[in-house]
């Protein structure tokens, strides 16, 4: 079996980092992305053999083009891509001003989505590949205080799941993986907060920030175990839609489900009458 070439955006740590190792000691070769030139320069500095670091703003539609453009003249192909970077958000709907919305948005969705785009026709042109999104629990039950994340990973999830049966015909993949908490910088550094506070808020919003800074770092899943399994996934011969990862995703996903499958058999005769 060919070694693959693996496109990860957002590897400077957590799942991502842990991704890029788990790949490169496998052998197969790595594309990864860093927001910094210094960063950039330090990881290419190492002359890891089968990996390569370049800079990529994920809200940068002609970077995204160019940075693209680069791999496939370099590499020939895309194997797998996994769209990794974003950012986590945490504050009440009230409380969040659209700016803060937008800011969300645009790496964790448009940016997301302007990737998949750019590279799609190199994949149809091989008519192979395997795109890898990163979503969460939280991109299947919604928590008080999380919304807009919720919200961002929602459409993800989305137009992942349409796209995934656009481009089954043509020999493409399309995971979604959905973890739940993980030891990474997620609850820390690379958590937003919402600048408006409103007390009324407190138990339901403020309790969630509060509980998700005071995990940082103690969170039950092992990014290198959840790396491992998503390599895995790559390679099965039948990969599914949707891989959970971690207990708590477990339970939470589940949740959803019950009281998704609660509300239906709730309504299932208003439903049922509801028509001619």
């Amino acid at each position: 079996m060919k070694n693959k070439i693996w496109f990860i955006t957002g590897i400077s740590s957590g799942l991502g980092k842990a991704l890029a190792e788990s790949v490169i000691e496998k052998g197969d070769v790595v594309i990864g992305t860093f927001r910094q030139e210094s960063q950039v320069t330090t990881f290419n500095k190492r002359n890891i053999q089968n990996a390569k670091a370049v800079v990529l703003d994920i809200t940068n539609e002609k970077n995204i083009e160019h940075t693209v453009e680069q791999i496939i003249s370099e590499y020939g192909k895309i194997d797998v891509l996994v769209n990794n970077a974003g950012m986590g958000f945490v504050g009440a709907i009230e409380e969040t001003s659209l700016e803060e919305v937008r800011s969300i948005f645009e790496p964790n969705f448009f940016g997301t989505l302007k990737l998949t785009q750019t590279v799609l026709p190199f994949m149809r042109k091989e008519k192979s590949g395997h795109i890898v999104q990163i979503s969460s629990h939280g991109g299947i039950k919604a928590f008080a205080g999380f919304g807009i994340y919720n919200a961002s990973k929602f459409a993800l999830e989305g137009f992942s799941e349409a796209m995934a049966q656009e481009v089954a015909p043509l020999g493409i993949n399309v995971s979604i993986v959905e973890p739940g908490p993980f030891r990474t910088k997620f609850a820390g550094n690379g958590l937003g907060l919402a600048k408006n506070v409103i007390g009324d808020y407190s138990q339901t919003a403020g309790t969630f920030r509060t509980k998700l800074k005071g995990v940082d770092g103690k969170q039950e899943g092992d990014p290198i175990k959840a790396a491992k399994a998503i390599i895995d996934l790559v390679y099965a011969e039948n990969p599914t839609l949707r891989l959970p990862l971690g207990k708590t995703a477990l339970i939470t996903i589940g949740m959803k489900l019950e009281s998704v499958k609660s509300d239906l058999e709730t309504h299932r005769k208003t439903a049922e009458d509801a028509v001619y």
